[in-house]
């Protein structure tokens, strides 16, 4: 032990994701907060990537994580490598990666998750080999996911936003509740 030194295991939280459709049109938005215990430690993290000329007509693949980033960035990876092999197909590519993360010895101590959607299909991935595709187009992940998931289905009720803005409205309600959720909004889009 070194003299003058303490140490303490602290919870690490980091940003909650959201992505919403209609039709063809989708979009995912991530918060930019990424706490270490009680500490703000970044405000301005993006979790949310495009991932350009893949996926269903090559219009494109949205991508958001959420827990480690080093987790989550070697998982994005994987999740490219095995989208390059299916480039049409967003669930082929889904249920490879998680076959993969549950199976594969590193893979499995992974602490992330991912939400990734293309024109036509939105899915969230574990590392416990879950490939779940969302009934109402919503799905959302993350320390704040259940307050933005709540969020957005109020709003799609009783307004008719476009999905980039309905996720932005969500995550600044889930930032507004969640002390690990910021109202800094990172959004992207597929425009159908």
């Amino acid at each position: 032990m070194l003299s003058g030194y303490t140490c303490v295991m602290q919870s690490f939280h980091a940003t909650t994701i959201i992505t919403a459709r209609a039709g063809a049109r989708v979009a995912v938005a991530g918060d930019g907060q990424v706490s270490l215990g009680q500490t703000v430690a970044k405000a301005d993290a993006v979790k949310v990537r495009r991932l350009d000329g893949l996926g269903a007509e090559s219009a494109g693949v949205l991508v958001g994580f959420a827990g480690s980033a080093a987790d989550a960035f070697s998982l994005l990876d994987r999740f490219e490598t095995k989208l390059k092999e299916s480039p049409t197909n967003l669930m082929r590519a889904a249920i490879e990666l998680a076959k993969f993360w549950r199976t594969d010895r590193a893979l499995r101590r992974l602490e992330s998750l991912l939400v990734v959607a293309d024109r036509t299909t939105t899915l969230m991935l574990s590392g416990q080999g879950d490939v779940i595709e969302p009934s109402d187009g919503v799905c959302a992940i993350g320390s704040g996911g259940s307050y933005a998931l709540a969020a957005a289905r109020g709003l799609m009720r009783h307004t008719q936003l476009a999905p980039a803005e309905l996720c932005r409205e969500a995550l600044i309600v889930a930032g507004e509740i969640c002390v690990y959720t910021n109202t800094n909004v990172t959004v992207l889009d597929l425009d159908g």
